[in-house]
């Protein structure tokens, strides 16, 4: 961070932006001497941070400051926390102390900033150590922090959030790696502790850089819509605003739009196009209950339901009832879809006050309503959470590596509601099994269970519950937990239970997982073997390189071998001549990885096949012990994970067009069917465009048609142009590229 005098431009910036803060604080401070508090620890902040500029050129303090302002404004937190986001990079930029921090602004104030100079500590050094784990042990350090301050945790979501704000001065190796790691851990986090405004900014920021044209079309697209739109979502309003006031209520409507990273996740997950998005807009209804009111606050949701429902016809399968069941994450709403006089699909969210601040900040909001003796039958959920995160980090069985998986798993799963036979209600993750359910209840029932009884219909253990589901376990005392339990359950806490059992048979699995992998290998025409066993090591991330580790997971049925036979030849193609890819330019760059042109034999590049990336897409590559370069999109999700836990691997590749090299990709079609419309498509693709067909699946039913057709392309731009040349085709409604 270079040290320069700052210009009165500076000073100006800053008094303009700290007083942006303060007045933001003022409103959450209870007294004059926590305002004092605050002011106290700007003017230190201001004065250790004094000629400072960071990368991007400006005065280092603006970015505590902005910290401090995502804290109060975003989510809410007291001065104790504004105070701890001044002060959290002084420790670690300055010859301040933790203990200068305790002498000057007390005990609490010092620890919070101790355990953000913690985190911030190993996050910067990372880029120093080699251990493949280093990552993973980062996180699980931030996550620690939960055992003393949840605090701490969402003070550097707020310094995340900030830094991906101003992430265009990183170079990009550094910027895809923060975006990956924000992906992977902060914005599940951010959800989970109900951070809508911060995990949605973050979204959008991840869609900017990672996909940049998807996130300008469709801006551009919601930005047209709005201006062709407002008028009707207005008339849409006009009617809701004078039935609410008959009624009585006291209440507030606001008008939002989808983000653009929502509705890209929505195509891509769905295969629409933006205009197959239909819940584009929403409308936010937000009233008072009213403390003289006889009905209660879900009650009052529902009757605000019932009334505007008199005025508009509702999507039945699109009510989404969190009043009842709330998410895991504390999230009340009653969500419906309705249909405007003039014709468009428009989501309504009735909220409560009480309930939108929980919707808008979270868990600080759920600390201030407890605080304030307000109790619901969800209050201590995210404690309960909290407990659970906590349990996961102290387990001494559990690698960094594994622990990162964990949680990124546990942020990123829905819950489900189910009932024992005596009627209490249970939540529980959905996809899981009866036998989750039968280790949720004891560890002793899910070891002897046999079978369910499910809504009193007998069921295997297998099953996968859904909502609503009544569940009976049927026990035996002879029963045990066997290996290929491993292959249904869904729960960590089943799984851990299951492999404790096992780890004293685990010589005999080791045996048994041997068996399966050469067996596997003898059918698709290979042996077990040095070149096998490194190719399965690295393919399935067991870094240790332990064979029986591999064998052991195989053998108690934890690991799949299902593209057992796509890991290995890609490994007899790389072991081979090496590949020198005309499509990848040479690039240097400080800190970045040198792409090499055929000509260079040094090095091999693999196209990942999860995701499949083609010249012109947004790639990122992560460089192998061997030299090897896996190239992925930069949007996909094995490519998050990767980079989240191995950012030291990652490389920057850059396309270079070549004309004799064709790629594959799938394209996904729906229409109405005609006579002759298959014929057209087909003919099209092959003599107009010249482009190779590799597979042509396409059904009719009812007047339908619908599948996909798998093609070679050039690249991204002859794609796009194809794509656009077959939806003027008649009877064609759209065409999407999808996974292979």
């Amino acid at each position: 961070m270079p040290i320069s005098d700052f210009t009165q431009q500076d000073y100006a910036v800053i008094a303009r932006d700290y007083a942006d803060l303060k007045e933001a604080a003022r409103k959450r401070c209870a007294n004059q001497s926590e305002l004092d508090m605050v002011q106290k620890a700007f003017d230190f902040a201001n004065e250790a941070h004094k000629g400072v500029r960071r990368r991007s050129g400006e005065p280092y303090i603006l970015h505590p400051i902005a910290v401090a302002q995502i804290v109060v404004s975003n989510i809410g937190l007291g001065y104790k926390s504004i105070c701890a986001a001044l002060l959290h990079d002084v420790v670690e930029d300055t010859d301040y102390t933790v203990d200068d921090i305790r002498n000057i602004f007390g005990d609490k104030i010092a620890s919070l900033v101790d355990g953000l100079t913690k985190i911030k500590t190993v996050l910067d050094n990372e880029d120093k150590a080699k251990q493949n784990s280093i990552q993973a042990e980062n996180f699980k350090r931030i996550l620690l922090t939960l055992n003393d301050d949840v605090r701490v945790v969402l003070i550097k979501l707020a310094d995340r959030l900030h830094n991906c704000r101003t992430i265009e001065f990183m170079p990009e190796y550094k910027r895809d790696k923060i975006l990956s790691e924000t992906m992977f851990i902060f914005i599940p986090l951010a959800h989970r502790l109900g951070l809508y405004e911060v995990k949605s900014e973050m979204e959008d920021i991840w869609l900017r850089y990672k996909e940049p044209q998807a996130f300008n079309e469709i801006s551009e697209k919601i930005n047209r819509n709005i201006n062709d739109k407002e008028k009707e979502i207005d008339e849409f309003i006009q009617p809701i605003n004078e039935a609410l006031k008959t009624a009585g209520f006291d209440f507030e409507v606001k008008k939002r739009v989808k983000t653009p990273y929502s509705i890209w996740h929505k195509m891509i997950t769905k295969g629409i196009t933006f205009e197959q998005v239909y819940d584009l807009y929403a409308v936010r209804i937000i009233f008072n209950p009213g403390a003289n009111s006889t009905e209660s606050e879900r009650d009052q949701c529902y009757h605000v339901f019932s009334i505007i429902t008199g005025i508009y016809k509702y999507k039945s399968d699109r009510i989404r009832d969190w009043v009842k069941h709330p998410k895991n994450n504390g999230y009340e709403a009653l969500h419906c879809t309705l249909m405007s006089h003039s014709g468009i699909w428009i989501e309504v969210q009735i909220r409560t006050t009480r309930m939108n601040d929980i919707a808008e900040r979270g868990i600080a909001a759920h600390w201030t309503y407890k605080k304030d003796g307000f109790v619901d039958e969800n209050e201590n959920e995210m404690d309960s959470w909290i407990s659970k995160v906590k349990e996961i980090l102290v387990n001494p069985d559990v690698n960094a590596l594994e622990l990162l998986d964990i949680i990124h798993n546990d942020l990123t799963t829905a819950d489900i509601f189910v009932f024992t036979p005596k009627g209490d209600q249970k939540r529980i993750a959905k996809g899981a099994t009866a036998l989750d359910f039968a280790y949720s209840i004891h560890s002793e029932i899910g070891n002897k269970a046999i079978a369910a009884k499910v809504n009193m219909k007998l069921e295997p253990l297998s099953y996968e519950l859904k909502t609503g589901d009544q569940i009976e376990i049927i026990t035996a005392e002879t029963e045990k937990p066997k290996r290929e339990w491993l292959q249904f359950l869904k729960t960590r806490k089943a799984k851990n239970i299951v492999l404790d059992y096992l780890k004293g048979e685990r010589q005999e699995s080791v045996s048994v997982g041997r068996k399966m992998v050469e067996e596997q290998l003898a059918a698709i025409g290979c042996k077990l073997n040095d070149s096998t066993m490194k190719a399965m090591l690295s393919g399935y991330e067991i870094f240790e390189d332990d064979a029986d580790e591999l064998f052991f997971r195989v053998g108690i049925g934890l690991l799949k071998l299902n593209n057992l036979e796509e890991i290995v030849r890609k490994n007899e193609e790389k072991s081979g001549k090496s590949w020198g890819f005309p499509w990848f330019k040479n690039k240097e760059k400080k800190n970045s990885y040198v792409i090499n042109d055929e000509t260079d034999t040094k090095h091999k590049y693999v196209i990942a096949g999860c995701c499949n990336p083609i010249p012109g897409d947004s790639v990122v590559g992560f460089l192998a012990s061997d030299g090897t370069v896996t190239v992925h999109k930069k949007t996909c999700s094995v490519a998050n994970s990767i980079a989240a836990k191995h950012g030291d691997r990652i490389v920057m590749p850059v396309w270079e067009k070549a004309a004799d090299q064709s790629f594959l990709v799938r394209l996904s079609l729906k229409g109405l069917d005609r006579i002759g419309i298959i014929n057209e498509i087909s003919r099209y693709i092959s003599l107009v465009m010249s482009v190779n067909i590799r597979k042509f699946c396409l059904g009719t039913d009812e007047g339908i048609f619908e599948g996909y057709i798998d093609l070679y392309v050039h690249d991204k731009e002859d794609l796009e142009k194809l794509i656009k040349k077959l939806n003027k085709i008649e009877g064609i409604q759209s065409v999407v590229r999808s996974d292979i």
